[in-house]
């Protein structure tokens, strides 16, 4: 392999609205090469996800050297570090990387070989994109924080996923399909209500509009599991709908008080879903996300889960990222959004 020294990238300095024109600049950087357990990726794809608009939200630092975002990836592995065993040189591999480290919205990216998975191999690097970061976020919040059976010991059990029109809760429906639960999914608009039907929910709820009162109205007096996939607002309706010992997940950052007589009372439990926390903190079971990541490629390409990409652009470069961040900002997104090519 040629040596490369160089990668296009989008990157930023200053910490702008997306619509600035200075939010993002198209640079180059340097090129290192991979050590220990490091694979260097030839970025083919990349995702954007509420991550990426929450660390680019405008505040008064300023970047001494550009700094690279973006967690989702799909691209072909390049070279390998000396203590890498996973990949190969030609492997075809997605990821969601580590948000500690420099992200993936740059050409070529290295990233460590135990938080990457095989590509699904019936998928194109644009569909394959879409998924890491939530399909780590969905299959550990429902599997290891809820304690979920994966593969249907616990099935016919009930689960609210409150946001289920989004990334994650977008992977999470068709997870908890397979795994054999009885899935409501909050959705508030025509367009996303359809989405979630598509994507396999047996029931829709309103999440702007009284979710105690139209989940009961479905037959449901509690459900099993709760899943909050968009924010806290939601709450207490969470508790008042999880049945005693059941437990409730949640992705969200949130100062909103919390009252928790009502989970004591139930001895029901909380769960917090980070899916950075493994890389963050080096955990000894970092490599479950690559089990994960090909576990789910196995099940795409056996046509048991698909893709939730609903839009590409083309090429990747400042103003299609500012495109992207900015349809998430205003809420108007469904599914995922794929940039695609340098």
């Amino acid at each position: 392999m040629t040596l490369i020294k160089r990668t296009k990238a989008v990157a930023l300095t200053r910490y702008l609205p997306a619509d600035d024109p200075d939010a993002f600049l198209d640079t180059e950087l340097p090129v290192t090469a991979p050590t220990g357990r490091e694979v260097l990726v030839e970025v083919k794809a990349i995702s954007v996800n509420p991550v990426d608009t929450k660390v680019r939200a405008p505040k008064d630092k300023v970047e001494t050297t550009p700094r690279v975002l973006g967690w989702d990836a799909s691209g072909v592995v390049v070279a390998t570090g000396p203590e890498a065993t996973l990949f190969q040189p030609g492997d075809e591999v997605y990821y969601a990387g580590d948000i500690t480290r420099p992200g993936c919205n740059q050409h070529y990216h290295r990233v460590d070989e135990r938080i990457v998975g095989h590509k699904p191999r019936s998928l194109t690097h644009a569909e394959a994109a879409a998924l890491p970061l939530t399909t780590i976020t969905a299959y550990e919040a429902l599997f290891d924080r809820l304690g979920i059976d994966r593969d249907g010991a616990d099935a016919g059990q009930s689960v609210l996923l409150i946001g289920g029109a989004g990334g994650v809760g977008s992977v999470a429906i068709q997870l908890a399909k397979r795994a054999g639960l009885t899935v409501i999914a909050s959705a508030s608009r025509p367009e996303t209500i359809a989405w979630v039907q598509d994507m396999g929910a047996d029931h829709t709820v309103n999440h702007h509009e009284d979710m105690v009162a139209q989940t009961r109205a479905l037959g449901f007096h509690h459900v099993d599991h709760i899943a909050i996939f968009n924010d806290m607002r939601h709450w207490d309706t969470a508790v008042e709908l999880i049945r005693p010992q059941g437990g409730i997940v949640s992705i969200d950052d949130t100062d909103l008080p919390m009252p928790m007589a009502g989970l004591k009372t139930k001895a029901a439990s909380l769960h917090w879903e980070f899916m950075f926390a493994r890389a963050m903190h080096q955990t000894a079971d970092m490599i479950e996300q690559h089990r994960l990541l090909s576990f789910v490629a196995a099940e795409i390409d056996a046509g048991r889960l698909r893709t939730t990409v609903t839009e590409v652009l083309t090429p990747i470069n400042t103003d299609t990222l500012r495109q992207a961040h900015q349809a998430i900002e205003t809420g108007s997104a469904k599914g995922k959004i794929v940039l695609s090519g340098f």
